[in-house]
């Protein structure tokens, strides 16, 4: 470790520097965030919407699904409107028909041009004028708009509401009749979604053409078209990363690098005989299976909720599993087994590389695998209950489903499953001490891994950051604490570490040389991404210089990306170094897979809508989809079942182990995902992306658009993809199967593997 001190310093300087700005970043959006007025009043003097009703809306919103059930300012599913967009163009028609009416006698759609633009000029002044005061805290608009704000409010009343002529709306939504069923929730619904167009539409005090929410969404009605700033920031972000993957690839020109060391002769794990809490964790990777299938499942029933929004095949399985329901339930098993594969991981290895099994070890693990098998079960079970009985936004806070994609489980969860991962340190810590306190080669790596744990456990702390009441952009920059820098971050640098620590303990790479390059990758890594969360809160209600650090940061997120594929290249080479290395074959090539979609899905496809001006018009469309499936399993699963694949190695009988099944699985789900991706998800993006970019966000969103006779091809056209990945999945259970059962004498390169160890070759 002495010898990667400096890179240690330079670690934490970086990370205490882009915390400390993140945080700034916070306190500025808190102070600058739109203003929730006191009161909302007409210039005639009746009263509209208090501030306790639009937050009483936000909490309406996000019980009756929340981000599972549409966007609001582009985050959350895709199949509903964004609510946002939606009223703001509808409440832009309705003010032209009121005015056209009051001063044509003729609705606006049968005015000669001259008076359509005379309307319009009319229009895009109001909506803009920022007629906030802060002193009364009290917003005003005119009799006309107020008039047309209830024409939208009657509109979104019966939506959520049980107006029958909706009914096919609705279906197109894939939204449940009744969806909010108390009238005083409804009307505060509508308050809540005024406000949130407000802020999208009005200028900032003493900034003309800016909104709140940095003029997204594009609604040309309104003059929501992007700022200066957008377009600015977009091409420096794009220079900036040219420039530096150049640095970055003349530095690894430059760079000398040790030749990898002579592989064992036999394989240095073969004796290895699994401790009791070893053995304890194989049930684990037993549940993450379970999962994936199961995650599988809901895939594909919210995918065809897109032909079909209340039924599956004709059947009416959105009377017991509506899309709300199953979308959530598809987004948070995909963390959840992901993550769950990578704790289990770090239990496996902490005796195995300490060489000793802590007193009771054996014991904790098993309470934490019960624990968290109750916490799945049972906020799987309360947020389908909650939200099929619309038990309301209390039950739904604390028990039920918050309505926030990713971290959509009740605040008891929220809070157990932060206890069960300070366990899970505990546990992880007590196995890995001995080895911390050894000097060896390895320290730096095995201290990397703790390290990396405990920023798991302790961030997760972020998810309990908000209440029932907190502000809808505070949400948001919580929120994406938690999925960017938990999920995207830590977890990442955890098991690009294990994966460093597993190579060296197979005598694949030279321990120093893995030390010095884990901490730099870190480095550069969390250089870029800690800064790279902002990208999520371009138009989220935040101050617009966000625009400015979010767009340069996540550029250099894809940087350390260029040089993946090397990496790559080198593990598919290591996996050849020697006849018994054959016996990893099918880890390394997931941890290969992992080096591919980092490329493509991280890399590509993430940097295609992540500067300002892509997302302006991207953001909340099947693009992000694309980039979504790409990077969460193609880096983050094929990464969790490479290292699963490693333990279950150890923890199974070489007899039993099938080089076949893997064979199948490894590639149905890659070409599956693939296929998926490219056949269906991007084609769907660019067709949104056209459509945002000619007419607006809200015509992205609508029926006309997203059930289209192309895009509901392209939604049937996920299904060859989707049976594809699916069998791979199965593949995957069948071979796990097998190691229970004994399976039968190994096949081909895993048979002479195993004999070329037994000969000494």
């Amino acid at each position: 470790m002495h010898a990667t001190r400096k890179l240690w310093t330079w670690l934490a300087v970086i990370c205490a520097l882009s915390f400390g700005v993140l945080l700034w970043v916070g306190s500025e959006i808190y102070l600058s965030a739109p203003p929730i007025p006191q009161q909302v009043v007409s210039k005639d003097g009746k009263l509209l919407y208090t501030r306790e009703q639009i937050q009483q809306g936000q909490e309406a919103w996000l019980a009756a699904g929340g981000q599972q059930l549409g966007t609001v300012w582009g985050h959350g599913s895709y199949l509903a409107p964004d609510w946002s967009a939606d009223w703001l163009h509808r409440e832009a028609l309705a003010l032209l028909d009121v005015r056209a009416q009051q001063q044509y006698q003729l609705p606006f759609a049968k005015l000669d041009t001259a008076k359509q633009a005379a309307l319009q000029a009319v229009l895009k002044q109001e909506m803009r004028a920022n007629t906030y005061d802060a002193a009364s805290e009290t917003l005003q608009v005119s009799a006309e708009r107020a008039e047309a704000m209830a024409q939208v409010a009657a509109h979104y009343s019966g939506l959520f509401g049980s107006d029958d002529k909706l009914d096919k709306l609705r279906e197109q939504y894939a939204m449940q009749k009744g969806s909010v069923p108390d009238a005083g929730d409804l009307q505060a619904l509508t308050g809540f979604f005024f406000w949130s167009a407000w802020s999208a539409s009005t200028d900032r005090p003493g900034v003309d053409g800016v909104s709140y929410t940095s003029n997204w969404p594009h609604e040309p009605l309104t003059g929501n078209t992007p700022t200066a700033a957008t377009g600015i920031w977009s091409v420096a972000s794009v220079i900036l990363l040219i420039a530096a993957i150049a640095a970055m690839v003349l530095r690894h020109a430059a760079a000398k690098e040790e030749d990898d060391p002579e592989p064992p002769k036999a394989d240095p794990l073969f004796s290895l005989k699994p401790t009791p809490s070893m053995r304890a964790t194989r049930k684990y990777f037993y549940v993450v299976i379970g999962l994936i299938l199961a995650q599988i499942g809901m895939g594909v029933i919210t995918a065809h909720y897109a032909v079909e929004g209340q039924s599956f095949f004709g059947i009416p399985l959105a009377d017991v599993l509506p899309f709300t329901i199953s979308r959530t339930i598809h987004t948070q098993f995909a963390v959840l087994w992901i993550a769950t594969a990578w704790l289990a991981t770090g239990l496996y290895i902490a005796p195995a590389i300490s060489g000793q099994e802590p007193p009771l070890q054996k014991l904790g693990v098993n309470l934490l695998f019960y624990a968290l098998l109750f916490i799945v079960v049972g906020s799987t079970a309360t947020g389908w209950l909650g939200t099929l009985q619309h038990k309301g936004s209390e039950f739904s806070f604390w028990l039920g489903n918050q309505g926030l994609e990713f971290t959509s489980m009740g605040r008891v969860w929220q809070i157990l499953l932060f206890v069960g991962l300070l366990f899970w340190v505990t546990l992880l810590g007590r196995g890995l001490m001995p080895a911390l306190r050894r000097p060896s080669e390895s320290r730096g790596l095995i201290a990397m891994v703790f390290l990396a744990a405990m920023c798991i456990g302790a961030f997760y702390a972020t998810s309990l950051t908000w209440g029932r009441h907190t502000h809808y952009a505070l949400i948001e920059y919580w929120r994406w604490w938690l999925v960017h820098l938990w999920v995207e971050g830590f977890f990442e640098v955890f098991a690009t570490a294990v994966i460093a620590l597993l190579f060296t303990r197979l005598g694949l790479i030279r321990a120093a040389t893995a030390n010095t390059a884990i901490i730099a990758e870190t480095i550069v890594f969390l250089f870029g991404g800690i800064l790279g969360t902002l990208h999520h809160l371009y138009f989220t209600g935040t101050p617009t210089f966000v625009i400015a650090i979010g767009g340069m940061f996540s550029a250099l997120e894809v940087v350390p990306l260029s040089l993946v594929g090397l990496e790559a290249w080198k593990n598919y080479q290591r996996s050849r170094s020697a006849r018994w290395v054959q016996t990893y074959r099918w880890p390394v090539l997931c941890f290969i897979a992992v080096g591919f979609w980092n490329t493509v899905g991280a890399g590509l496809l993430g940097f295609s809508i992540n500067t300002p001006i892509a997302l302006y018009y991207m953001q909340g469309l099947n693009m992000t989809a694309a980039h979504g499936h790409a990077a969460l399993f193609g880096v983050y699963g094929m990464l969790g079942i490479g290292l699963m694949l490693f333990c279950l190695r150890g923890l199974s009988s070489r007899m039993a182990w099938s080089d076949g099944w893997l064979a199948a699985m490894f590639w149905l789900m890659n070409i599956g995902l693939a296929m998926m991706v490219f056949m269906s998800l991007v084609p769907a993006g660019i067709y949104q992306a056209a459509a945002s970019i000619s007419k607006g966000m809200w015509f992205a969103r609508s029926p006309e658009v997203v059930h289209s006779s192309f895009m509901e091809s392209l939604v049937w056209l996920r299904v060859p993809g989707d049976v594809v990945f699916a069998l791979g999945a199965v593949c995957l259970a069948i071979f796990a199967l097998r190691l229970l059962t004994g399976g039968r004498e190994p096949q081909t390169s895993d048979a002479l593997a195993g004999q070329a160890t037994k000969n000494g070759v």
